[in-house]
């Protein structure tokens, strides 16, 4: 449900910046609302680890339940992310688009840990922002003293910006080919 959330609030992000300058404070606030549900889209993957909890007989069911729902809700969140991909390309050089795509998924990567990890919900920011700002800073500011965190971060990073780059290209030959993509 978070996932549909995420693409749903990309959707009225794009229609928002297509009527008002993105620098406006309505579109702005669209965007952080964007920002704080994207995360949860890809910290689905995180949720395998709950198999090993899961005392039913036929593990390999509950191995395709999971695969489903966790791929559906990434694919949502990249089809999110793809879409903003593309708006900001629309606005400032390509390099710049990726670099900012970039930096999202390493605030995605992070949000992930601090979920897993310091189980921080997406409400809590509304809820209980001092301490998850308290929480927050100190990883930040003493990387040393959390290393896992930095573990966690890189290797989420890593595994979704490659798992993007993937879908951007298909979906980039998608887009130079068109008459290929409709069976021509």
């Amino acid at each position: 449900m978070l996932a549909w959330a995420s693409l749903l609030t990309t959707l009225w992000l794009e229609r928002t910046i297509h009527h008002n300058l993105w620098s406006s404070w309505y579109a702005l606030g669209v965007t952080m609302l964007w920002l704080g549900l994207l995360p949860n889209t890809f910290y689905m993957i995180s949720d395998f680890v709950h198999i090993q909890e899961i005392s039913r007989v036929d593990l390999l069911y509950d191995v395709v339940m999971f695969t489903s729902f966790i791929f559906n809700g990434v694919f949502l969140g990249f089809l999110s992310l793809y879409i903003i991909h593309r708006e900001l390309a629309k606005r400032m050089a390509n390099q710049t688009a990726t670099t900012c795509i970039g930096i999202i998924i390493l605030l995605c990567s992070f949000a992930i840990y601090i979920g897993r990890e310091l189980r921080w919900n997406t409400w809590d920011v509304l809820t209980n922002p001092s301490s998850l700002l308290f929480d927050v800073s100190d990883r930040v500011l003493n990387p040393r003293e959390h290393p896992q965190a930095f573990t966690t971060t890189i290797s989420f990073f890593i595994l979704l910006t490659t798992l993007y780059a993937v879908m951007w290209h298909i979906a980039k030959l998608g887009r130079s080919n068109p008459t290929q993509a409709k069976g021509k």
